[in-house]
């Protein structure tokens, strides 16, 4: 695919999450209850699940220069023509609907086929649905903040970098399902960082994005993978917060260079404050 032809369906995704974000939060209304089905990675789905994923494939299938769309909530690729191909968590955070509190969704662009590597993700962006819709865009090597009001953005901050001095941390998972190594390295940031925590990853990772720190949602005892998927989620945001000058990690490596295996791959994901995601991988045994 021609430089010319990706920007131009990169530009048309990321127009087109903008413009449904409005839709995805107004469907909200009415659709909290659940449904007798499974995503691919065994959860229960929400109404608002299903019918945020149906509202973006239609609309990402219909650019000219996608080739692909996949989606969390589903088990097989849509093959739609040639192009990028765009991965999708249409609603992170979906068990946040029946307290009403902050969700996203998560969009990364690869220029290979599913399931792609970190080097092939070529933009990738999250909506954050706060009191304010936001969304934060990483590709050509900046990261911009935008404001969403009836479709349309505009740019809040651009050139995002973390702060230099971390002060919030986040970490899933229940305590007593953290190996000992992950949870000897918790009590040491719990005495250094304020908690923010809403149950979200795109809202605990927009703090670490504001105020620096870090957000983990580790290897368990009884999920040795993470809970997390490594294309929807573990690339796009590690893609985000290292451009930012962050780091990601799996707990070894980048999560972009996690080789992918399958499409609803799991993986233990960690990003942050540089410092603070080396001294993890050295705590991590």
């Amino acid at each position: 695919m021609h430089t010319a032809d990706r920007r131009s369906a990169v530009d048309a995704v990321m127009d087109t999450v903008a413009t449904a974000a409005p839709q995805i939060r107004q469907g909200l209304v009415g659709r909290r209850t659940k449904v007798d089905e499974e995503n691919p990675s065994g959860e229960t789905q929400a109404a608002a699940d299903v019918w945020a994923d149906k509202l973006l494939e239609n609309a990402i299938t219909a650019i000219d220069g996608v080739g692909q769309y996949a989606s969390e909530e589903r088990e097989d690729i849509v093959e739609c023509g040639e192009g990028v191909s765009v991965a999708v968590d249409p609603l992170d955070g979906s068990s946040n609907l029946r307290p009403n509190a902050a969700m996203g969704t998560i969009v990364g662009i690869y220029e290979q086929p599913l399931p792609a590597k970190g080097e092939d993700l070529v933009a990738a962006a999250y909506v954050l649905y706060g009191p304010i819709t936001t969304m934060t865009v990483a590709r050509d090597d900046t990261v911009t903040e935008y404001e969403i009001s009836d479709g349309e953005r505009s740019v809040v901050r651009e050139d995002i970098v973390l702060p230099d001095d971390p002060v919030v941390y986040g970490f899933g998972g229940r305590v007593p399902d953290w190996p000992g190594d992950f949870e000897a390295y918790a009590r040491e940031i719990e005495d250094e960082l304020k908690l923010r925590y809403g149950g979200a990853m795109i809202s605990d990772v927009n703090q670490v994005v504001t105020y620096g720190g870090i957000f983990a949602y580790p290897a368990l005892e009884s999920a040795p993978n993470g809970k997390l998927r490594l294309q929807f989620e573990g690339i796009p945001i590690g893609y985000i917060i290292e451009t930012a000058g962050g780091a990601s990690s799996d707990g070894d490596r980048s999560l972009l260079a996690v080789e992918p295996t399958e499409l609803h791959q799991r993986v233990p994901v960690h990003i942050g404050n540089e410092a603070l995601i080396e001294r993890l991988e050295a705590a991590l045994t």
